[in-house]
This record gives C-alpha cells, sequence and structure tokens, in this order.
C-alpha cells in the first residue's frame, strides 16, 4: 500500500508540474484562450515603432510586461462581449475604417499604417476589438447611467461661481509623463516612468493609443502620473486665458490653436511631457443654469465622474472573474529578470 501511494503521489507530481508546464508560444491565458508571443510582440512594435538602442533588456521586457496586461484585459473585455453577443460586425469595422481615411488619400492613409507597423487586416482586427469592448462598456456601464435634474442644479448651486467667466476660459484636460520618481503618483496601473528614457517612450506609447482612437479619459486614469487629475480622467477644470501669459511661446500657440476636442502632439514642459485636450472653450461672464451649454456640460462632469468609477470597479470585477495564467511574469520572476 505504502508503495502504491508513493507511487501515486509521484505520478500526482508529475502530472500538476506538466500542467505548470508554459505551453509553447504562449505568454498569458485569459479563459484557457492564449496571447501568444507573437501577438505581444506585434503590439510591443506598434507602441515602440523605433525603441532606441541604449534601452537595457530589463526595459524592454517591463514594457512587454505592461503591455501584456493590457492584452490581457482586451481578452478578458472582448470575451464578454462575445458572450453577449455584442462583438462587433463588418458594417460597424468598415464604418471606422472609412472614418480614420476620410481626408486621406490611399497613398497617405497606407503611409499612416506603415508608420503603425500595421497591415489593414490587423488595423481591421484592432478596430473589431475595440469596438467590441466599447459595445460592452456601453451597455454594462453607460446606458445604465441617469443624470436628475435635481443633481444639476445642486451641482451648479455648489459651483456656481466656476460658472462666472471674467475672461475667456479654457476647459482642459492632460496627461503628464515625468522623468523621474514620485511616490505620491496613483493611476489605475501604478505605473511611473523612472528617468528620461521611460518617460519619453511612455509618452509616445499614450500618444499612438490616442492616435489610435482609444478614450483619453480612459488612459489618463491608467497611466497620467498627475495625482490631482488621473483620477477624473485628466481633466484639470477651466483655466482662464491670462494664465496662458505664463507659458512658453510654443506651449501658448498649441492652446489658442486646439478646437474644442481636439488633442494636442506631445508638448516637453519644465515638468515633464503633456498630451493636452481641450474639452471647450467658454466667454467671458456669468452663465446661468438655464443656458443649454451650462447643463450639457454640467450633465457630461457628473456623467463621465460615474462612468470612470464604474469602469474602474467594472475591469476590476472582470478580472477576479476570469482565470487568468501570465507565463511571462512568470518566467520573469523565475529567471530574476535574465530572460535570454
Amino acid at each position: 500500500m505504502r508503495l502504491w501511494l508513493s507511487g501515486g503521489l509521484v505520478l500526482l507530481a508529475l502530472a500538476a508540474g506538466c500542467r505548470r508546464s508554459p505551453p509553447a508560444n504562449v505568454a498569458a491565458t485569459v479563459n484557457d484562450r492564449a496571447i501568444t508571443y507573437d501577438e505581444l510582440e506585434r503590439f510591443y512594435r506598434i507602441q515602440f515603432p523605433s525603441p532606441p538602442e541604449q534601452a537595457s533588456e530589463e526595459q524592454i521586457w517591463y514594457q512587454k510586461l505592461e503591455l501584456l496586461r493590457i492584452l490581457i484585459d482586451n481578452e478578458i473585455m472582448l470575451q464578454r462581449a462575445e458572450k453577449l453577443g455584442l462583438l462587433a460586425v463588418d458594417a460597424d469595422v468598415d464604418a471606422k475604417v472609412n472614418e480614420l481615411r476620410a481626408g486621406l488619400t490611399q497613398e497617405e492613409f497606407e503611409k499612416q499604417l506603415r508608420e503603425r507597423q500595421l497591415t489593414l487586416d490587423e488595423l481591421r482586427r484592432q478596430l473589431r476589438r475595440d469596438l467590441s469592448i466599447q459595445k460592452l462598456l456601453n451597455r454594462e456601464i453607460t446606458s445604465h447611467i441617469s443624470i436628475s435634474d435635481k443633481e444639476v442644479a445642486e451641482f451648479y448651486e455648489a459651483n456656481k461661481a466656476s460658472f462666472n467667466r471674467p475672461e475667456p476660459q479654457y476647459r482642459l484636460a492632460q496627461i503628464l509623463v515625468t522623468p523621474y520618481p514620485d511616490p505620491n503618483v496613483r493611476n489605475l496601473k501604478n505605473d511611473k516612468a523612472q528617468n528620461e528614457l521611460e518617460a519619453r517612450k511612455k509618452i509616445e506609447m499614450i500618444a499612438a493609443r490616442l492616435k489610435a482612437g482609444e478614450d483619453f479619459a480612459m488612459l489618463a486614469q491608467h497611466y497620467s502620473e498627475d495625482p490631482n487629475s488621473a483620477a477624473n480622467g485628466g481633466e484639470v477644470g477651466y483655466i482662464p486665458e491670462s494664465a496662458f501669459e505664463k507659458a512658453d511661446a510654443e506651449l501658448r500657440k498649441i492652446l489658442l490653436s486646439l478646437k474644442p476636442g481636439e488633442i494636442s502632439p506631445i508638448i516637453r514642459t519644465p515638468e515633464g511631457y503633456r498630451i493636452l485636450r481641450l474639452i471647450a472653450r467658454e466667454p467671458a461672464g456669468q452663465r446661468d443654469l438655464n443656458d443649454p451649454r451650462v447643463q450639457q456640460e454640467i450633465r457630461e462632469t457628473l456623467l463621465n465622474r460615474k462612468d470612470q468609477l464604474l469602469r474602474a470597479a467594472y475591469y476590476e470585477v472582470a478580472r477576479n472573474e476570469a482565470r487568468v495564467v501570465n507565463y511571462l511574469a512568470r518566467r520573469v520572476t523565475q529567471t530574476k529578470g535574465r530572460m535570454k
């Protein structure tokens, strides 16, 4: 009996060892669906098309770990969308491709694809995933949010002074990345650049994702290093036009040239790298609650607050319910970071 038990334990141990062995070319699994190293490498090349020669092995694998977390989150959400019958159809993808091509010649469009190291088929797959996830979040979260007239009125009374504009005001949001360590930084990814190289690569990654159509507020929540605005989707509120006089000429020119809804290029400032989004531009004077623009602004503010909170919670719940195995993270841990 002891021999049998001993042999059985050995077999169980061997079986467990086999289960722990990572499948070939699999960086992670989500509910047994694989994310391959090929997919990760392709995503890395898109986000970092020109990695600097001086980048260390540790920096590269750190970036890949971060990108794998994004792929894992995307796969979790995509599976949820698939289960609920919310996958984007060809017509949705075609419409988005046409939107991206608007105003571009075929040559210009193909050049943009080459710069992002994407084929048209890869772009369509990426758009199908993103549109499917957006459908999911709209159905599960945004569609259930309602803002009452009472909430709007209460917000206006509590913030009435902010609706009195002594001069033109610019409602801005920002994503900030700084090149130095700061223990006060808090974002959903707990992501912080530690030096100039990491800061530059991080802001370029964010800029590329914005260009691909990802949501500014969500990227700010996940990656912005401004502790005062990251949790609010990067929103910093209204800035008086006179404040721009203190900015350098290039920054002032960019700020004054932005139209509502537009996003700036990467801006180097003394604090670090910034990307700005102009949400609205308002003229001087007291604005009344009956002003439709005031009502819309308040509703958007309250809706965005609730939407960002619920999306963050939804992602956490979805992660907790998914069966995720991150083989790359396990490999980094087991090799003590020596990946060769």
